[in-house]
């Protein structure tokens, strides 16, 4: 018996996540579900795959994950459930798995069993729900679908080095208003090849990376490495997005001795 895990941009004031969670249990009374998250921005498929891509791992191989985000079908996007690292996926192949994994899956299959519906407007009850209790059961992808060789790819933007300098951008803010940026120690050891950095934004320049955010008194900027191993921007008991006018999209700069 696996779990069910449920990532969507449904939010919470409407009544589609109950419905959702609603059909799994009228098919499968002793299900297991968990929500990562509902509140994703509408149809960010980036942002829904970093969150993603750093949740998953920490459920026991076997889970099958759901994601609800910009999932409607078409012949552009056609919903897929797909195996990689010992997990089961489902969802609207509109890039976002491309976004989520290192390596290609190691099986895809395009869903065929359950697309005839009279109102196609709600696939995340409708059809994922089916392909996942199908698969938390024990059930294989070939039952469900026919074999697919490969994903939609989005392309994430990658931090680009110029001269001494390597600049990314931020690519999340969390609940606490932590910037997280697409600056990761993995690309830091690439590019930097062992070198000191100090990190640049707006008319800040911070040289100390911090372990913690309590290394720097509250009020304080922190510069850390987040438990993604993604560089982040923090202020200790405050608001940093806010305070330092950081949003989506925005430069940050590594300047290497």
């Amino acid at each position: 018996m696996a779990i069910i895990t449920l990532t969507t941009d449904l939010g919470l004031k409407d009544y589609y996540v109950s419905a959702v969670k609603g059909s799994i249990y009228s098919q499968w009374p002793d299900a297991v579900i968990v929500d990562i998250t509902h509140q994703i921005p509408s149809f960010n498929i980036q942002e829904a795959a970093y969150i993603l891509r750093n949740s998953y791992a920490n459920f026991p191989k076997g889970t099958v994950h759901i994601v609800g985000v910009n999932a409607e079908v078409s012949l552009q996007t056609p919903h897929i459930a797909l195996l990689a690292n010992g997990h089961y996926f489902i969802g609207a192949d509109n890039g976002i798995f491309s976004l989520i994994f290192e390596s290609p899956p190691d099986k895809i299959v395009e869903l065929n069993q359950f697309q005839e519906l009279d109102n196609p407007t709600f696939p995340t009850r409708d059809v994922f729900t089916k392909a996942a209790c199908h698969l938390a059961k024990g059930g294989i992808l070939d039952l469900i679908g026919t074999p697919k060789s490969e994903l939609i790819e989005r392309m994430l933007f990658r931090p680009v080095t110029v001269g001494d300098n390597l600049r990314g951008s931020v690519i999340y803010i969390d609940s606490y208003s932590n910037v997280v940026t697409n600056i990761t120690k993995k690309i830091i050891a690439e590019m930097g090849n062992g070198r000191k950095f100090s990190v640049r934004f707006g008319s800040h320049e911070i040289e100390k990376i911090s372990k913690t955010y309590l290394e720097v008194i509250d009020g304080e900027i922190a510069v850390l490495f987040n438990s993604a191993g993604h560089l982040e921007i923090a202020i200790t008991r405050g608001k940093a997005s806010q305070l330092l006018n950081l949003h989506l999209g925005d430069t940050i700069t590594l300047q290497f001795q």
